[in-house]
Order: C-alpha cells, then sequence, then structure tokens
C-alpha cells in the first residue's frame, strides 16, 4: 500500500478539484429551464441570494476541511517523519460528504415533486471519489510504520 500512496494522493487531489468545478448535477424544471451547478457555483449562488450562513457551512465542509485534509495528508506522506494528521481534523473530515448527501436529497426532491427532472452530473462521481480516496490514503498513513520502529 506504502507504494500505492502518491498515486493515492495525487488521484485525491485530482477528484478534489474536478469535483469542485465540474457540474455535479443536472436539473430541468417545466422543459424550459435547465441548470448544471458545480460546488463553487452553488457556493456562490448561495452567498449571493443572501444564505451567507448556509454559503458558509457548504464551503468549510465541503471545500475547506477536504482541501485542508489533503493538505495535512501530503505534509504525512511527504514533509518530516512523524508528522500525521490531527484526532481533531479526523472528526471533522467525516462531513465531509455532507454535499454529496445534499445533492442527493435535491434529486430525490426533484423527482418525486414532478415538476422538475435531476440527474448525477460528473463533478459529483469526482467528489465522492476524492472522499475514497481521501480515507484510503489517510488509513496507509496511519497505519504505515514509523521510520523510529524500522530501525
Amino acid at each position: 500500500m506504502r507504494s500505492l500512496l502518491p498515486l493515492i494522493l495525487f488521484a485525491a487531489s485530482a477528484c478534489f478539484a474536478f469535483g469542485l468545478v465540474l457540474p455535479l448535477i443536472h436539473v430541468d424544471r417545466l422543459y424550459f429551464f435547465s441548470e448544471e451547478p458545480s460546488l463553487i457555483g452553488m457556493i456562490s449562488a448561495l452567498w449571493r441570494g443572501g444564505d451567507w450562513l448556509l454559503a458558509t457551512i457548504v464551503a468549510l465542509f465541503s471545500v475547506a476541511f477536504p482541501a485542508l485534509k489533503l493538505g495535512l495528508l501530503h505534509n504525512a506522506a511527504y514533509g518530516h517523519p512523524g508528522t500525521g494528521v490531527p484526532a481533531w481534523f479526523r472528526a471533522l473530515s467525516n462531513w465531509s460528504m455532507l454535499d454529496v448527501i445534499l445533492v442527493a436529497l435535491v434529486i430525490f426532491a426533484a423527482k418525486t415533486s414532478g415538476l422538475a427532472t435531476a440527474f448525477t452530473k460528473p463533478g459529483l462521481w469526482f467528489f465522492a471519489a476524492s472522499v475514497v480516496l481521501t480515507a484510503t490514503a489517510s488509513a496507509a498513513i496511519k497505519h504505515r510504520p514509523t521510520q523510529e520502529a524500522a530501525r
């Protein structure tokens, strides 16, 4: 697993970047209007619409915390030996799937209301892949032998 860590971290970072900018969902309303918002676009629209608290929460748990965790994982993998991901941050990173759940709820609501149809787009899948790859990298770093134990 140790030899795959660079590839896993690179893939997690790339998937995270794609997940932020690619459309998450495609929504058709009343057969005339359609939207394909990205995560960054959704946060921006919430902010412009006056929902600052919700925009901040989504930005923190879907952008800032996952980006910080990826940075910490890169530091733990390639930085000073013995550095790792703090326990408090691992607990917060469990919420990084928050927007995936929110998008699933929006799709469910749109399909059951009959007023709109919604479909997942690549951004959602890239973001979900990033979450899984980040968790895999975190587990690999957590369970790797320390350099002191190898001596």
